[in-house]
């Protein structure tokens, strides 16, 4: 009988040791960078008109008004995710886009590429690309999104993947005072200089939908 119950406990040892193994698997090849080929994957500029309508609404008890329609297709150089800073009320995560030159791996090769405290940070050896091209083809975001199947795709980003994003630049204005605006430019830099995006579509691809 003992030796009966030896063998049931090694067997349910050896299940969880497997079922850890697997979770851990998945965990890491979900958390890796998503390779990508030579050339430029995200070829247009990202597209802003005049917002669908002027009138504002509330979210997670911050009101938020429209400032510009904007879509975006680009590639994700950085993703980092926020819960206890004052903006994660509204936004989880910010994604760091690259879209044009920025969107090749030739380009990104040379660069470090980092993000903290809501800001993009990058460095290189030496320049593939002007830096005003850098400027003007990236870009730190930060994501509101507008429910939660939409939370999960953004969150669930990876390094190297391509983006679909379509939705609203935007002003947050919460109860207490605290105020968050939108960059319009892609030219732009230091404080203001990122897109505060209310999120109402978004596709994640491994790969450009020609390819």
């Amino acid at each position: 009988m003992d030796d009966w119950l030896d063998r049931i406990r090694e067997q349910r040892g050896t299940l969880v040791a497997a079922a850890l193994i697997g979770v851990l698997g998945l965990w890491w090849w979900g958390g890796r960078a998503r390779p990508q080929p030579a050339g430029i994957l995200a070829p247009e500029d990202p597209v802003q008109t005049s917002p669908e309508a002027a009138t504002a609404w509330t979210f997670h008890d911050h009101l938020l008004t429209p400032l510009a329609a904007f879509e975006i297709r680009a590639r994700v150089l950085s993703v980092e995710r926020y819960r206890f800073d004052r903006p994660a009320e509204l936004s989880p995560v910010d994604l760091t886009l690259g879209w044009g030159p920025m969107s090749d791996s030739r380009v990104l090769e040379a660069f470090t590429i980092e993000q903290r405290d809501r800001w993009y940070f990058w460095r290189a050896a030496h320049m593939p690309i002007p830096e005003a091209e850098v400027i003007s083809h990236s870009a730190n975001m930060h994501m509101i999104p507008a429910d939660e199947g939409i939370a999960r795709r953004l969150k669930a980003a990876r390094v190297g993947q391509l983006v679909h994003l379509k939705g609203q630049l935007v002003r947050a204005d919460g109860k207490d005072g605290w105020h968050w605006v939108s960059s319009l430019s892609r030219t732009d830099t230091g404080d203001g200089s990122c897109e505060v995006i209310w999120v109402q579509s978004a596709t994640v691809a491994d790969r450009p939908p020609d390819m």
